[in-house]
């Protein structure tokens, strides 16, 4: 099967409605679940079994495209006919969750005749750009009976006011210093203050009773909408790009090959998606990539093809992991942070991440691979390194290597402002990576 997807803006388009109607990891999952159901795909479980009997006329019942979710993070995959237990996996990586503001246990507090709400800082947000901004909250509820429902409150609710420069004239000569603690405790209304105020008002909000509520995963999020941005609408602006570009991305390239692959297209890998939660702050959790969520789903799915040890062994050492997260673009204002020979620009394809010390996971033979994916998808791509005097992030890339033994790849799209409430990243690089990927899943 040769790449014949080829995407255009139509599907930046629809990445900037995937930004505002997925504000949080949860409802970033039930879209992307959404999207693979209408492409053919049905969820399962991860209580039941998953070894099925071949049909009444022999097929195998176990082809076919499946997803699990759990909490903030999806896993998804396509088993084409024909696949047998040892066929190896391509698999999409990516992360589910950003940096913002999370509502505490006890959320309800205040100060001053203002009534305001407890927030704790999730992942490495950079704080400023929360400030005198209108913010909406959103995540979701569990009731008493163990279920849970996803909660938006797409309107502007919550406000970080900024002080005064009349009150600090410091700012000017020392820059602007917040306190995690005292600084960031966003407003909602004035009067006194009431234990249960807001889960009574998230209660109204999803149409349960408050008394029903025992758990809570809220955070807040800019109602701002995704938009063009530039002269030339060269540009994209929103939230979340960090990594809910990849998502989108991942998801679409698994829907459009899988939809080939019926159509009856051959397809000699089994392509998956792995979109994780709690990246931004480590990965270490049943939902995260330090979890054994994937391996666990990639090994069920040997197994119910009738597999084995070996089996497994053979299909993951012919595996190989694309972890699609988003990068650095050159500054022109900071040009000095970057690597001076490597200054990757938006509208100019995705970048391939390199690292020597493995904070991001691709070597010389991945550099080949993903070249060739480019090159089949007609798409251009980049370098990134980072500079050798700055400290190098990290992935899901080095995680994924080593705790599946598969070959992993670290790629992304070049975007401005990483963790801001608010991100940049050209309007062509959401489809030219979503090319790339499923030339990749396509072998």
């Amino acid at each position: 099967m040769s790449s014949a997807h080829r995407f255009d803006r139509g599907h930046t388009d629809d990445m900037m409605s995937f930004l505002a109607a997925s504000p949080s990891p949860y409802h970033a999952v039930a879209n992307a679940a959404a999207r693979l159901e209408k492409a053919g795909f049905r969820q399962v479980s991860e209580t039941e079994s998953w070894t099925a009997p071949a049909g009444a006329d022999g097929t195998d019942e176990t082809a076919g495209g499946r997803y699990v979710l759990r909490g903030g993070a999806i896993i998804a995959w396509y088993v084409p006919r024909g696949a047998t237990p040892a066929t190896p996996y391509r698999v999409i990586g990516a992360h589910t969750d950003s940096p913002n503001l999370r509502v505490k246990p006890l959320p309800d507090t205040g100060a001053h005749g203002w009534r305001q709400v407890a927030v704790e800082v999730y992942g490495g947000a950079l704080l400023n750009t929360w400030l005198d901004r209108d913010l909406g909250l959103s995540g979701r509820i569990t009731l008493r009976d163990g279920t849970s429902r996803l909660v938006d409150v797409d309107r502007p609710l919550l406000r970080v006011p900024q002080l005064a420069v009349h009150l600090d004239r410091s700012v000017h000569t020392e820059g602007l210093k917040l306190d995690k603690q005292r600084h960031m405790t966003p407003i909602w209304g004035l009067g006194d203050v009431h234990e249960g105020d807001l889960i009574s008002f998230v209660a109204d909000e999803a149409g349960v009773p408050a008394a029903d509520i025992t758990g809570w995963d809220l955070m807040t999020h800019s109602v701002e909408p995704p938009a063009y941005l530039g002269r030339d609408r060269e540009f994209v602006a929103g939230p979340r790009m960090d990594n809910l570009l990849s998502v989108h991305a991942g998801t679409a390239a698994l829907a459009a090959v899988a939809g080939a692959a019926e159509a009856g297209g051959d397809l000699p890998y089994i392509p998956v998606l792995a979109a994780f939660d709690h990246e931004e702050n480590g990965s270490q959790a049943d939902t995260g990539a330090d979890g054994p969520l994937l391996g666990n789903v990639l090994e069920r799915s040997v197994f119910a093809r009738g597999g084995g040890y070996e089996d497994k062994a053979r299909s993951f050492a012919g595996t190989v992991c694309l972890s699609s997260d988003t990068g650095h673009a050159v500054h022109p204002n900071y040009a000095e942070r970057h690597e001076p020979g490597h200054h990757p620009l938006p509208n100019a394809g995705p970048i391939l991440k390199v690292n020597v010390n493995q904070r991001y996971a691709t070597d010389g033979g991945g550099r080949a691979l993903f070249a060739a994916a480019c090159e089949r998808a007609g798409v251009p791509w980049q370098s990134f390194v980072s500079n050798n005097s700055m400290p190098c992030g990290t992935t899901i890339g080095p995680i994924t290597a080593a705790r599946h033994g598969i070959t992993t790849v670290d790629i992304g799209a070049a975007i401005l402002s990483m963790h801001s409430a608010r991100e940049l990243c050209g309007a062509d690089d959401p489809h030219l990576l979503a090319a790339a990927l499923s030339a990749f899943l396509e072998g």
